[in-house]
């Protein structure tokens, strides 16, 4: 029996010995509805796995209920599509308090790290992107993009504790690095900077990551028209198959020459 925590996807792995086609395990991620009664709270972004004791910590820390005797019921809604089916948990409580929960619902600020901010329905989850137009990543600019963008990290050197993105064009030139304490704040800044130079959508790049490549990291790719993204970690099974679908490239674990092509094509 499959593990919930995690998913199996098709990658082509390449090494010094060459390359190979396997199935990856991936850590799964997938957004969850909160809602109390009828009212949809938050979506955030979860690996599936005790999803009633993340609804009801959520409400909790958010100061919406107070005391474990306000919860009469917590449990999946039965009355979604399919596809939301085990992804809507809906809590029943008496004397939620009515300010913190729509500040909650303005301005919440949840996800699997530090995220998707104020989405508050599964199908604001996903974007309306604009098509990407696919462009040739080759082995050696990904392999030598992570290096750059780790060198172009003079607060992370101060402090070694930051986050970057970069964005290089598809034959490897460096455009700007920005760095942040969180991901998607880096990767919103180098997107914020092209705009300000009225440069954009950005096609014939790639988004150079630091860390893990999630949904929300390869949703803004796509929304900036950049084909391509390159990760020091793994990506989410739900980043992999968002990429499969936008018609990206998507390359993880590089570490040198070696590296894996979870979504798209590089040429070796």
């Amino acid at each position: 029996m499959a593990h919930p925590g995690h998913a199996p996807r098709p990658i082509r792995r390449f090494t010094d010995a060459g390359a190979v086609d396997l199935d990856d395990a991936l850590v799964v991620e997938e957004p969850l509805e909160i809602r109390l009664g009828d009212v949809p709270i938050a979506v955030v972004m979860r690996t599936p796995g005790d999803d009633m004791t993340l609804a009801l910590g959520f409400l909790f820390s958010e100061g919406i209920l107070r005391h474990p005797d306000q919860v009469l019921s917590v449990d999946y809604c039965q009355d979604v599509t399919a596809d939301a089916a085990g992804n809507v948990v809906r809590v029943l409580a008496e004397g939620a308090d009515v300010e913190a929960t729509e500040k909650a619902r303005r301005s919440v600020y949840a996800s699997s790290s530090c995220g998707l901010c104020g989405k508050t329905t599964l199908d604001a989850v996903k974007l309306m992107a604009p098509p990407v137009r696919a462009g040739a990543l080759s082995r050696d600019v990904a392999a030598s993009l992570l290096d750059r963008l780790r060198a172009a990290q003079t607060l992370f050197d101060a402090t070694g504790a930051l986050h970057a993105a970069g964005l290089f064009r598809l034959d490897g030139e460096l455009r700007l690095v920005k760095e942040d304490v969180g991901r998607h704040n880096a990767c919103d800044k180098v997107l914020g900077a092209m705009v300000m130079r009225e440069e954009w959508p950005l096609s014939g790049h790639v988004l150079a990551l630091s860390g893990r490549a999630s949904f929300e990291m390869l949703q803004k790719a796509a929304m900036a028209g950049i084909p391509a993204v390159v990760a020091v970690s793994a990506p989410t099974s739900l980043a992999v198959d968002y990429a499969r679908e936008a018609g990206m490239t998507l390359v993880g674990f590089v570490r040198g020459r070696n590296m894996n092509v979870y979504a798209g094509e590089v040429s070796p």
